[in-house]
């Protein structure tokens, strides 16, 4: 085991690790359990008056367009640069697409005397990509539409990692977590309390950072024994991980300490 210190505001050392024990085992089976559990209390929450959806290239979109009011549909981290539709052949039969040239949304007007029920149309971005939306035309207020491409945010996070090698990418990556900072491209999930006893440790996940090739974890260890701990990456490395950071190994009873793990980003 290679031992290379990092700086992250406080003195801690970062190990690049392959060992795995039943310990890390057991811990990492748990952390992917607390990532579903997040997911489900998200995916529980009640939907937003706006209209926010996930397209790849060449996806279809669902949307609802307001019949009386303005609609407007915007790519994030893109620009509608054309629209592709069929026109009915007169004002009073057909809908209106304006694409407001600054920031690349589009805005769709729909008059009272358009019948069809729905209206359907592509869009080009200014990064290539092409989308079909199909909105439902209803009796509703001004509407609108935010679009995501994954497409975009994967390969913002693919341009970081190779800016150096995986070794150091993964170092990178503990110092942002570290510094609680942003990573280009990186999704970064908190779940609202994920925590599992692992002996005489209290495991906490708080944070998960997903790139396109690399995945980390922000960890908060408590020692809930009555005796000192010394935490081993070991321990808590499983097999796989490219690199690990223990802020501080030695804990007495009761006291905290913070660890990143970085690994391969399994897909989950």
């Amino acid at each position: 085991m290679m031992s290379v210190p990092l700086s992250v505001g406080s003195a801690c050392g970062c190990s690049l690790t392959c060992g795995s024990t039943r310990r890390a085992g057991f811990l990492m089976r748990w952390l992917g359990y607390g990532l579903l559990g997040a997911a489900a209390v998200f995916s529980a929450q009640p939907a937003l008056a706006d209209q926010y959806k996930m397209a790849a290239d060449n996806a279809r979109v669902d949307c609802t367009a307001s019949r009386h009011e303005l609609t407007r549909i915007s790519l994030i981290g893109d620009q509608i640069a054309a629209v592709s539709k069929v026109s009915a052949g007169g004002p009073y039969n057909d809908f209106s697409v304006v694409n407001e040239p600054i920031r690349g949304d589009i805005y769709i007007a729909i008059p009272d005397s358009y019948a069809p029920k729905s209206i359907s149309f592509f869009a080009t971005s200014k990064k290539g990509y092409v989308y079909q939306f199909a909105c439902d035309v209803g009796t509703v207020e001004a509407q609108q539409v935010f679009v995501t491409n994954p497409g975009l945010a994967t390969q913002k996070a693919a341009d970081w990692e190779a800016q150096t090698s995986i070794q150091d990418t993964a170092l990178r990556l503990i110092q942002a977590m570290a510094t609680e900072g942003s990573v280009d491209g990186y999704e970064i999930r908190q779940p609202p309390n994920a925590s599992a006893r692992v002996g005489d440790l209290q495991v906490r996940l708080i944070a998960d950072y997903r790139g396109a090739a690399l995945e980390g974890k922000v960890l908060r260890i408590e020692n809930k024994s009555q005796a000192p701990v010394l935490l081993k990456e070991d321990d808590l490395a499983p097999k796989g991980t490219l690199a690990i950071t223990i802020t501080q190994p030695s804990l007495a009873p009761g006291q905290a300490t913070a660890a990143y793990l970085v690994a391969e980003n399994g897909g989950q």
